[in-house]
């Protein structure tokens, strides 16, 4: 059932991405996102040391770049994700200077405090659609109880009043940030 409709639905959300990435100024974007970030965890009470999961974004995706190297600066330890061939994530942590990598493993997810995982859209129920190879709903599944997820967008691409296709396995979110704030779904 919902395959097919997710499968719609993406097609018309990574036209709507191209749209809205060619009109946004990356460089902007990413000090943006930073500002918001940092008002997150401190709302949220992380200090240096906390463990953010994050991700390096590709062409197209909300920019990560300054929001990675701000998180390492401030003293958080910061994990991406590795994609293995049947599509779960491992982890690496990025580490300031030597580039160094070294793989964590699919259960280092439960070290994290704070998640911040890509997305085409969240609607107002907090249900995220992605890529659609359900990296993330194999990932998140794994972190500790209580640990918040918020998916990184662009402005426009939140569906606060839309409702997207959600299946039994996919893991909802807590929220968004985009480089106009940070926005809760009403999960009702």
């Amino acid at each position: 059932m919902a395959t097919s409709e997710k499968s719609e639905v993406r097609r018309r959300l990574r036209a709507r991405r191209r749209e809205i990435a060619a009109e946004r100024d990356g460089a902007a974007d990413g000090a943006a996102l930073v500002a918001e970030v940092g008002v997150l965890v401190r709302r949220l009470g992380l200090a240096a040391g906390a463990t953010v999961l994050s991700y390096e974004s590709v062409a197209g995706e909300p920019p990560t770049q300054a929001l990675n190297a701000w998180l390492l600066g401030e003293g958080y330890r910061v994990l991406v994700p590795d994609t293995l061939p049947d599509l779960d994530l491992g982890w690496h942590e990025l580490a300031p200077g030597d580039g160094t990598v070294r793989g964590l493993g699919l259960e280092a997810v439960g070290d994290a405090d704070l998640v911040l995982a890509p997305g085409l859209a969240v609607d107002g129920r907090g249900t995220r659609l992605g890529q659609g190879g359900g990296c993330y709903d194999r990932a998140l599944p794994r972190r500790r109880a209580g640990v918040p997820v918020l998916v990184l967008l662009h402005p426009g691409e939140r569906e606060a009043d839309d409702v997207l296709p959600r299946e039994a396995h996919d893991v909802p979110v807590d929220g968004v940030v985009t480089a106009d704030g940070i926005h809760w779904p009403d999960p009702a």
